[in-house]
């Protein structure tokens, strides 16, 4: 049995380790999100593989958008976590903020935001976030 070139990659999310042991196992189900920033980054990548139904997931039902529709031209190139607030495994709220740089119609572009975030009954939820230039 061959093992899925996706999975056997390193994560998109750019944190190192291989996409089953970092973001696979929240995408898949096998795992919660211990901190707001494993929440942002299995998002980010969420975002690249185009898993609406995770991101819908992981959105907070108070601010989740009634419908999603991700654009499959965009392509995310990295994502840089600058700073990040609380969002431990023992808080119930933090925030992230970070840069996320893609290419759309041809152009080099940045995504800068600071998320919030909030750890309800064990699990982190993406709340809403603040666009940065």
């Amino acid at each position: 049995m061959t093992e899925n070139p996706i999975t056997a990659a390193p994560c998109v999310c750019l944190s190192g380790e291989a996409y089953t042991d970092c973001c696979g196992r929240f995408h898949n189900g096998g795992a919660e999100a211990a901190t707001a920033e494993q929440l942002m980054r299995s998002r980010y990548s969420a975002f690249v593989l185009l898993d609406v139904e995770y991101l819908r997931k992981t959105w907070h039902p108070d601010t989740a958008p009634s419908d999603l529709e991700l654009d499959p031209a965009m392509e995310w190139r990295r994502l840089d976590i600058l700073s990040t607030s609380r969002g431990g495994p023992l808080d119930s709220e933090g925030t992230v903020e970070f840069k996320a740089h893609y290419r759309h119609d041809g152009e080099r572009r940045v995504h800068h935001e600071t998320s919030r975030f909030v750890r309800e009954n064990r699990r982190w939820y993406y709340v809403d976030a603040v666009m940065l230039a």
